[in-house]
């Protein structure tokens, strides 16, 4: 029953997930946003929230260690499991805004976010708002450097998204919000009984099933994508996520609720394979075949990534 429990919390998160992403495009549609700021900051905002609302979930539930687990396992899933995965069916090329902006914003994020566990043990409201006003920055920077381009890749907002009605936004506003509130519900009820059955921590299950459950959309996404032989996934895209899901989760979550560190692996350990595996895609980038990640590369990305589940199970 806990199994089912997980499924249908993964299955309401994803639907939610995808009605919130429609309906906050299309309503900025209406408020006359330009389709770059739309690919910027609403859809990477709406791509968050089921990690967002997992996480809440879990902090106000006194389950935090979910709440860390959830976004930590998420960043290293990014990396080892849909980048992985993907660049083994298909390489990616590699540009040169990874190595001046987003992999060194993604670092200072994941040190900042490192060094305020390490500090306290905790992650209180006022570090939420350090978080929260570090990636408002960085997506300042990103409208700047983009502003005044013709060209710039916004395949995830459809322009057949501009006419919809205030009706059906209002719909699939309620839609998503219903499968985002009821899926973080089932997920993290699941993941503790899962937990407790198999007599492992709600960090081990968190950084695991949940964060896999929650990268299994955009994995999907990017093999439907690389079997069809179209563009599968945007290292730039999946660096931007693993930055909002500091950011904008662990941000807005310790406002709500502040994040106190339940299990001290999460500070040994498991952050350490989330900083590990950003640095392994920088040495992957500079390898030759440099500045691309194909097949070889991609099996070494997700070999690591096996053997993190595989230890993270035996801890």
């Amino acid at each position: 029953m806990d199994v089912v429990l997980v499924l249908l919390g993964f299955t309401a998160l994803v639907i939610g997930g995808e009605y919130l992403v429609r309906s906050s495009v299309a309503l900025s549609f209406k408020l006359n946003i330009s389709k770059m700021i739309i690919a910027l900051t609403v859809v990477s905002f709406a791509t968050s929230a089921p990690e967002l609302i997992v996480s809440m979930q879990a902090a106000l539930n006194g389950f935090s260690d979910i709440s860390l687990g959830n976004v930590v396992g998420s960043n290293i899933a990014n990396i080892g499991l849909v980048l992985g995965v993907t660049t083994i069916i298909t390489s990616i090329s590699i540009d040169r805004d990874f190595y001046f902006l987003n992999w060194p914003i993604m670092i200072v994020f994941s040190g900042v976010f490192y060094y305020f566990l390490y500090t306290g043990h905790v992650i209180t409201s006022y570090e939420g708002l350090i978080l929260l006003a570090l990636l408002f920055i960085y997506l300042f920077i990103l409208i700047r450097k983009v502003r005044g381009k013709t060209s710039i890749e916004t395949e995830e907002v459809s322009d057949s998204l501009r006419g919809v009605s205030a009706f059906k936004i209002f719909i699939w506003l309620v839609i998503g919000g219903l499968g985002l509130y009821f899926g973080s519900v089932w997920l993290v009820d699941g993941a503790v009984s899962i937990a407790e059955d198999l007599g492992v921590s709600e960090r081990v299950i968190s950084i695991t099933m949940v964060a896999i459950g929650t990268s299994v959309p955009e994995l999907a996404a990017s093999l439907i994508a690389a079997f069809k032989g179209e563009k599968a996934i945007s290292l730039g895209n999946l660096i931007g996520s693993n930055i909002f899901n500091i950011g904008s989760v662990i941000g807005i979550t310790s406002l709500i609720q502040p994040i106190n560190m339940q299990s001290i692996e999460i500070l040994t350990n498991d952050i350490l394979w989330m900083i590990a595996f950003a640095f392994l895609i920088l040495l992957l980038a500079l390898l030759p075949k440099t500045h691309s990640i194909g097949r070889y590369k991609g099996f070494l990305i997700i070999i690591p990534y096996l053997v993190f589940i595989i230890l993270s199970f035996k801890s």
